[in-house]
């Protein structure tokens, strides 16, 4: 089933103006963008839908690290495209007006990627998971809370750090009307579950939800 092209999410960096459908992802419609659409309408490695479907197949691109068997598939914020042949590399980012963009790096931030922590579990044997917005888990014995975010080295499938959620961090609004901004927190209000940022030498009140501490 297709989306029509009028009703794909905001944030999505495509034309309003085209063919009348554009591709439907499998799942998490607002919180990435479907590979299809990155790598033949953005990066335009290849020009149909049969040759990203063979490129996935023979294992050509590669999403954090790992093979991806369908096009469908969302890259989400922060995701890293590796482009095999070519040795080219992408971050999903989010451009100031709060639309993903794709940006290029270099091959030695390729192996990076920096996620938020959505919820905590405690196993069996006092093991605990970390689950992440970008819906994967980590069984990890670092101190980390929900709501802080995790520097995953992608090469060799780990977490490297925690980066708090507090006054003076960095972080980025990833959903809301001020999705896109930057900046660093102020205050901290944990009971209204808010945020006083200061971004771009203004204050704005952010949901704690709504942003990702960063580097």
């Amino acid at each position: 089933m297709h989306l029509k092209r009028q009703k794909a999410p905001k944030n999505w960096p495509i034309y309003r103006k085209g063919t009348k459908y554009v591709v439907r992802p499998n799942f998490n419609i607002k919180e990435g963008v479907p590979l299809l659409i990155i790598l033949r309408d953005i990066l335009k490695i290849a020009e149909n839908r049969k040759e990203i479907k063979k490129a996935l197949r023979l294992k050509k691109v590669l999403l954090n690290n790992d093979e991806v068997v369908n096009e469908k598939n969302i890259a989400q914020l922060f995701d890293i495209i590796k482009i095999v042949p070519s040795k080219d590399y992408y971050r999903v980012e989010l451009s100031k007006n709060g639309k993903f963009q794709i940006k290029e790096i270099k091959e030695n931030e390729a192996d990076k990627k920096i996620t938020k922590i959505v919820n905590k579990k405690v196993l069996a044997g006092k093991k605990i998971q970390l689950n992440l917005k970008d819906g994967k888990n980590f069984l990890s014995s670092i101190q980390c809370n929900v709501n802080d975010s995790i520097l995953i080295d992608l090469k060799n499938k780990k977490i490297e750090k925690c980066i708090p959620l507090k006054e003076k961090a960095r972080v980025i609004v990833f959903s809301g009307k001020h999705a896109g901004e930057t900046g660093e927190i102020k205050k901290i209000n944990k009971e209204k579950k808010m945020t006083e940022l200061l971004s771009e030498n203004k204050t704005i009140n952010v949901l704690i939800k709504q942003l990702m501490a960063v580097e």
